[in-house]
């Protein structure tokens, strides 16, 4: 079945991984719930204690659960997944109402087999309007990060092994070697992110320590090697998430 024809499976499967997103997942689900076409949704959580799964459900959404890491979770969605192509969100990312219909007429390229979006970083703070400013920049010099909701096609995306069990750059292995295969194209649409993992902490210290961990990755040092610097980042994001749901659950507590 090409990617066009009418038929029984969706055309566009959107893989969101999940831990701890209570803060974030609803308003990300209005938004890809609202694209029109043949589409699923799959979250694929991984352990989330905060609601997460409760809201899931709630929107009738499907649910997957996975092992955590977010390349094994979006791999794990991809597999359970119908569509010709599938495209990747992450849980604070809210893509604009063109985007879908934007895949599906690139994907009209035989030679183009993969592709993403602008990002826009949310907020007013310093960090939010540098990122907006400085991803254009990095996409110029070949890089292309989950952040900005990569999709592929299901056929290339097998023909590669999809998402490695990485834990961290996972979306430049899969782009690396999926630009092997044929064309990734930059659309001209826009994804808006969550500029939150700069919140609370320093953004000079954070920033610079992702710059070093991408110039060690660069220099060819293995992604579970830089997983291990990366790990209290990590961490405190996880620990960021489940503070931000549980406030919000309070509030809801006390508002009703």
């Amino acid at each position: 079945m090409g990617l066009l024809e009418e038929g029984g499976l969706p055309v566009l499967s959107i893989v969101i991984p999940t831990l701890n997103e209570a803060r974030s997942i609803n308003v990300t689900l209005d938004a890809v719930m609202s694209i029109k076409g043949r589409v699923e949704v799959i979250i694929v959580d991984s352990g989330s204690l905060d609601g997460t799964v409760e809201i899931v459900r709630g929107r009738g959404v499907r649910l997957v659960t996975s092992e955590r890491g977010r390349g094994i979770q979006m791999h794990a969605g991809a597999c359970a997944a119908g569509g010709e192509a599938l495209w990747f969100l992450h849980a604070d990312t809210r893509p604009s109402a063109d985007c879908a219909e934007r895949i599906v007429e690139a994907l009209r390229d035989p030679e183009l087999v993969a592709g993403n979006f602008s990002v826009r970083f949310d907020g007013d703070r310093r960090a939010a309007r540098f990122l907006t400013w400085l991803y254009p920049r990095l996409r110029r010099l070949g890089l292309c990060y989950g952040d900005s909701a990569i999709f592929v096609r299901r056929e290339a995306y097998g023909q590669v092994g999809g998402f490695r069990s990485f834990p961290i750059f996972e979306d430049l292995d899969l782009v690396r070697r999926l630009r092997k295969l044929g064309r990734v194209a930059h659309l001209p649409a826009i994804v808006t992110t969550s500029s939150r993992r700069f919140e609370g902490r320093s953004f000079t210290i954070t920033f610079a320590r992702w710059s070093f961990l991408q110039v060690l990755y660069w220099l060819g040092v293995h992604p579970r090697r830089l997983g291990q610097l990366y790990a209290p980042v990590r961490h405190a994001d996880e620990k960021l998430k489940r503070n931000d749901g549980s406030s919000e659950a309070r509030r809801e507590t006390h508002s009703s």
